[in-house]
């Protein structure tokens, strides 16, 4: 009777990793095959660059399985890859764009008063006015122009769905200041889907 090459799937996490420490490739593989999509689109979606994403997945992977020894198991194996592909993305944005950067971990003013703002009233529905694809497409769209402190912060949060705890661990910030940012991104996406459509942008959360 013929075995199958087939690599046995293990559905707990904690066994994978266990396993990958222990030298087993096909359960890191497992733990690579669950993660990358997202932190492809992570890493898309910082630096705006299909090869500096790939690069950043490949290099977020190699980075994790070297050290996955330090990975003390205090928080999510997700939110552990997170800020090391966070940090591999940064480290291709400053090398694009010389001079001084705003680091994720830099605390920023974001008082409420500095960003809250009158929103114009848009003149049809968005929804009678393009497809759900569309909309994911234009929302995509308008995220990507929102600087990367923002921009990290609202995918984690609204799109990963991470808790703002594990948002704060991945990007080394405080629980307020990821709290601060979200209230800044979803501000801003506001403030440029209601110039594109002329009326209120509260429609177009729900095709994400």
């Amino acid at each position: 009777m013929a075995h199958s090459s087939t690599q046995p799937a293990y559905s707990d996490e904690g066994e994978l990793i266990a396993r990958a420490r222990a030298g087993d490739a096909a359960a890191f593989t497992q733990l690579v095959e669950r993660y990358e999509r997202k932190i492809y689109r992570l890493a898309r979606h910082i630096t705006q660059n299909d090869e500096d994403a790939e690069d950043v997945l490949q290099d977020s992977f190699l980075k994790a399985f070297q050290h996955l020894n330090d990975f003390q198991e205090q928080s999510r194996f997700y939110t552990w890859l997170v800020r090391i592909a966070v940090n591999e993305s940064l480290m291709r944005l400053r090398k694009r764009k010389p001079g001084r950067f705003v680091s994720l971990d830099e605390e920023i003013d974001t008082g409420e008063e500095t960003v809250a703002r009158e929103i114009a009233v848009w003149d049809d529905n968005p929804e009678q006015r393009y497809s759900q694809q569309e909309l994911r497409q234009i929302l995509m769209q308008a995220v990507d122009s929102l600087s990367p402190i923002f921009r990290t912060v609202f995918i984690l949060r609204d799109i990963d769905e991470l808790s703002t705890e594990e948002t704060a661990r991945a990007l080394n910030i405080s629980v307020p200041a990821v709290k601060s940012r979200l209230l800044r991104a979803r501000l801003e996406l506001r403030d440029r889907l209601t110039r594109f459509f002329k009326r209120k942008a509260d429609d177009v959360f729900a095709y994400m």
